[in-house]
């Protein structure tokens, strides 16, 4: 019995599981795969870069934000009446500020889920900002670094992960 071999990729498949691929299939070919470059680095231009791995802590806490600073700009908007009635010190120039701060907020998590910095650093800003908004509206120095508490929080959820942490891989 006479066998002939097929061309093209071998009768074999796996499934690969990457953040961009999640169940497709793709054949393995017996040719060398070509390294990803990476043109932003020159020292690691030779070597292949692995897909960034956000760790599951991080993921949960960065949904949390976006729903804690979407609804809070959403109470500060719908229901600032009601906010005043419990803080009847805040001027009416907080609202439109704590307002930005939040949407600013979800602006830096949407930026983290995308790897960059800048996301961290505007969470400090805008907490340093809502920091003296809250001693300017007669809140105690409790109440008012209780609002700091997020973003150690979350420089924490970016440490998880020894040298795939999150810090290490935002730019």
């Amino acid at each position: 019995m006479l066998t002939r071999q097929l061309p093209g990729p071998p009768p074999f498949a796996d499934i690969q599981f990457g953040r961009r691929l999640v169940g497709t299939i793709r054949f393995q070919t017996k040719k060398k795969k070509a390294k990803t470059m990476n043109p932003s680095n020159p020292a690691t231009s030779n070597q292949p870069t692995s897909p960034k791995q956000r760790h599951g802590c991080l993921t949960a806490y960065l949904v949390l934000m976006l729903l804690a600073n979407s609804g809070t700009a959403l109470v500060y908007l719908v229901a600032s009446e009601s906010v005043r009635q419990g803080v009847p010190n805040m001027p009416d120039w907080a609202f439109p500020v704590l307002i930005a701060g939040s949407l600013l907020n979800f602006a830096c998590a949407i930026a983290l889920f995308k790897w960059k910095r800048w996301g961290f650093w505007g969470f400090v800003v805008t907490a340093a900002i809502a920091f003296g908004i809250n001693l300017s509206i007669g809140l105690g120095i409790g109440s008012a670094l209780g609002g700091l508490v997020g973003v150690a929080i979350l420089y924490g959820v970016l440490q998880l992960g020894k040298e795939k942490s999150g810090w290490s891989q935002l730019e």
